[in-house]
């Protein structure tokens, strides 16, 4: 018998374990001189080759390692491939029924090419006692939860801070609920987060508690560390959580956390859906009716209003950035502009924006819950390429006086300001506070 080379000659066992002699050659098996189960000794003869000889054992050689293929590696494979949205077609033309990207689309978007490395992402729903693993393999990838780490702004971030900690309920894995495997997985990444010091984004779409998982006996839920592990990052890590779409219950509770909200003009946010609303005997309500943008940005919830999903990630990469040190270039404002932004007559009120647009690099300004205390602007900027925030009363309301909505948007500023070390700027014109 020929056998080619790497392939084993002989196999034995020590302490539970494998030893393969591989053929170093395309060999020729002259004699065995053991059988399967003798106890060998060292130095022992165990089997006599020969080099194999002509073209017919190299193309018997090629033909057997040809049709060597490991099972394992395939199964890992399709385990794989139940990852990517095209497993899962119809899931996807839902999404696009509605104009929306999927889950992992939005990470693709968010992270520098080729930089995620996931976590968990073979974890399934805890339904084992009531659906087959192969269903929960094919309908719930990862437990509803893709996260992992990558890099955002890289080429522009300064050295070791361009990697964050990516999160995204996936809205077609049960509504975007939260099970008992994916809070397994919030918990071990959460602490990967706090361990390296990296900034979360969280995008932010599905309900709360699942209620129909199986394989876990929980009682009142003590055990899960999600909602405090992600609150104990406030002020140690920047937090930007992501809404789109209907953001209830837990999804809502992480992203109250966060240090800025993004949301789209399709976005719902209430910490009670319409299945809790109609159980608390409040009758019954529309998802759309619950939270919606108009509500929410007015309110201050809502930091940064975006029209789609697009613009949502293109400003979590913005925000991102004043947290990725200074920028090597930037462009200098039109100082001369400043000139006429303060009226000679004191009374007579004026547009204070244009006065951070003389003072900031250009393009770099980033306003914070603009519908909400609008006596007073909050903004990221940079100064010449650093970052920096600035607060600003605005004369256009109540001639800059600060009312309780505005002492309550300028104080979260500065303690965002604070806790990241951003140098503040203040353009101060107000007569005092509304009493």
């Amino acid at each position: 018998e020929i056998v080619p080379a790497g392939r084993p000659l002989v196999v034995i066992e020590s302490m539970k374990m494998e030893h393969v002699v591989e053929a170093p050659e395309s060999d020729e098996v002259v004699r065995v001189w053991v059988a399967p189960g003798d106890t060998v000794r060292e130095g022992q003869l165990l089997v006599e080759v020969s080099p194999a000889q002509g073209a017919s054992a190299a193309k018997e050689s090629n033909q057997t390692l040809a049709s060597h293929d490991r099972a394992d590696v395939a199964r890992l494979r399709e385990r794989r491939g139940y990852l990517n949205d095209s497993a899962r077609p119809e899931a996807v033309a839902k999404r696009r029924e509605k104009g929306r990207r999927t889950a992992r689309e939005n990470i693709a978007d968010l992270l520098d090419d080729g930089s995620f490395q996931e976590y968990g992402g073979f974890g399934v729903a805890a339904q084992r006692q009531r659906r087959s693993e192969e269903d929960l393999i094919a309908n719930t990838p990862a437990d509803g939860l893709i996260c992992g780490t990558g890099t955002v702004n890289a080429d522009d971030a300064e050295d070791g801070r361009a990697r964050v900690l990516a999160m995204s309920y996936d809205y077609t894995v049960l509504a975007g609920t939260q099970g008992y495997v994916n809070h397994k997985k919030t918990d071990r990444v959460l602490g990967v987060a706090r361990r390296n010091m990296l900034p979360v984004v969280l995008f932010a779409e599905g309900g709360g508690g699942r209620p129909g998982d199986t394989d876990a006996p929980v009682v009142a839920g003590l055990d899960v560390m999600s909602f405090a592990s992600f609150a104990s990052l406030s002020g140690l890590v920047p937090l930007v959580g992501i809404a789109s779409g209907y953001c209830f219950a837990g999804n809502a509770a992480l992203l109250g956390c966060c240090d800025v909200v993004i949301a789209t003009e399709d976005s719902n946010i209430g910490m009670a859906g319409p299945a809790m609303i109609e159980g608390g005997g409040l009758g019954a309500v529309a998802p759309t009716a619950i939270g919606p943008i108009e509500v929410q940005t007015k309110n201050g919830v809502v930091d940064v209003r975006v029209a789609n999903d697009v613009e949502a990630v293109d400003a979590a990469k913005r925000y991102l950035s004043y947290f990725q040190g200074r920028r090597s270039s930037w462009q200098e404002p039109d100082v001369a502009a400043l000139a006429d932004v303060v009226p000679v007559e004191r009374v007579r009120v004026y547009d204070v924006r244009r006065a951070i647009d003389g003072i900031a690099d250009r393009d770099s300004v980033l306003e914070l819950r603009r519908d909400f205390g609008v006596g007073i602007l909050t903004s990221l900027a940079r100064i010449p390429g650093r970052p920096v925030g600035i607060v600003a009363n605005n004369p256009v309301h109540l001639g800059g006086a600060i009312d309780s909505d505005a002492a309550d948007k300028m104080a979260r500023f500065i303690q965002l300001c604070d806790a990241f070390d951003l140098p503040l700027v203040s353009l101060c014109d107000t007569p005092g506070f509304m009493v």
